[in-house]
């Protein structure tokens, strides 16, 4: 089976992190994230986002009980028997939580960090083989560190991005350590969050850069 193509090329870097027979599975994961953002980025009209969305979530609602839409990324979903759609059905209100009036407050902001993130990442870490309770909980945490971080870095809006770094505080004051090599795609997302969270406000991050190849590079020896 061939990757979906990316658009985050550090997503893209972290299927390298990942055994072969488990990169298909996992570019899915991320391919329809990058989906469900692409909706949301482009939507103008809360309303019309939000039917969008609700046509994305039927869909994976009915993966297991219905022929899938002429949809490509959805029939590779359905064709994937270790990704379960219904797990997946949290993302979209994570997303959808970013159709809220401007700034969001709080309560959208945690949403959009557990419902997007964590459930990506919790995902994530049942394809790489370690459904364990300690390793989904560590997913989790990560998963909403990193949406945290994104978000931070998509959205103009200042008093937003101020509420999901403040979220992020908690999450960043818990101690890191080494990523078991089963989970470092995973670990190489959240370091890369951690290094985009340290930016001061309004500096853009810059994916592909040298010295975060570098970190990459140095992350697959040590797994910090």
């Amino acid at each position: 089976m061939s990757l979906p193509a990316l658009s985050d090329p550090e997503r893209a870097l972290s299927l390298a992190y990942a055994p072969p027979a488990v990169r298909p599975a996992l570019a899915l994961l991320w391919a329809l994230d990058e989906q469900l953002g692409g909706i949301v980025a482009s939507t103008s009209q809360p309303a019309v986002g939000q039917m969008r969305l609700t046509w994305w979530h039927d869909a994976l609602a009915g993966l297991r009980t219905r022929p899938p839409p002429a949809e490509p990324l959805l029939r590779a979903i359905a064709a994937e028997d270790r990704i379960d759609p219904a797990a997946l059905l949290p993302l979209i209100d994570g997303w959808e939580a970013l159709l809220d009036p401007l700034p969001l407050d709080s309560a959208a902001v945690a949403l959009h960090a557990a419902s997007r993130g964590g459930t990506l990442f919790a995902a994530g870490a049942g394809l790489l083989g370690r459904a364990d309770p300690d390793a989904l909980h560590r997913a989790r945490a990560a998963g909403q560190l990193w949406a945290l971080a994104d978000l931070v870095h998509r959205i103009s809006d200042g008093e937003t991005a101020a509420r999901a770094r403040a979220a992020a505080a908690p999450l960043l004051a818990a101690r890191a350590g080494s990523w078991p090599r089963s989970l470092r795609p995973l670990g190489l997302l959240a370091g890369f969050a951690r290094r985009d969270l340290a930016l001061p406000p309004g500096r853009p991050r810059r994916q592909g850069a040298p010295s975060r190849l570098l970190r990459a590079l140095a992350f697959a020896v040590t797994g910090r």
